[in-house]
C-alpha cells in the first residue's frame, strides 16, 4: 500500500469520503484515478470527467505512486 502522506495533490479526512485519499480540494478517490487508468481512461479524459481534479494533480499523484513503488519497501 502507498503511502500518500507526503503527496501534495491529495488529502484525507475521516469526516469525509469515509476516510479515504481524495485528491485535494475535491471528493474524488484517489483509487478512481487508477480504475480509470486499467479501464483505458485517457489523463485528459479523466480530468474532463471528474471536475475539480486538475491535470497537475494527476501527474502529482502518478509521479507519488511512481516513486514510491520504485523505492525499497521497508517490511
Amino acid at each position: 500500500m502507498l503511502d500518500w502522506s507526503s503527496c501534495s495533490a491529495v488529502e484525507r479526512d475521516s469526516q469525509r469520503v469515509s476516510g479515504e485519499w481524495v485528491f485535494r480540494g475535491s471528493r474524488i478517490p484517489v483509487a478512481t484515478l487508477f480504475e480509470n487508468l486499467e479501464d483505458g481512461v485517457e489523463i485528459t479524459e479523466f480530468v474532463a470527467l471528474f471536475p475539480g481534479v486538475t491535470l497537475e494533480q494527476v501527474r502529482i499523484v502518478l509521479d507519488h505512486a511512481a516513486k514510491s513503488l520504485a523505492s525499497p519497501q521497508v517490511v
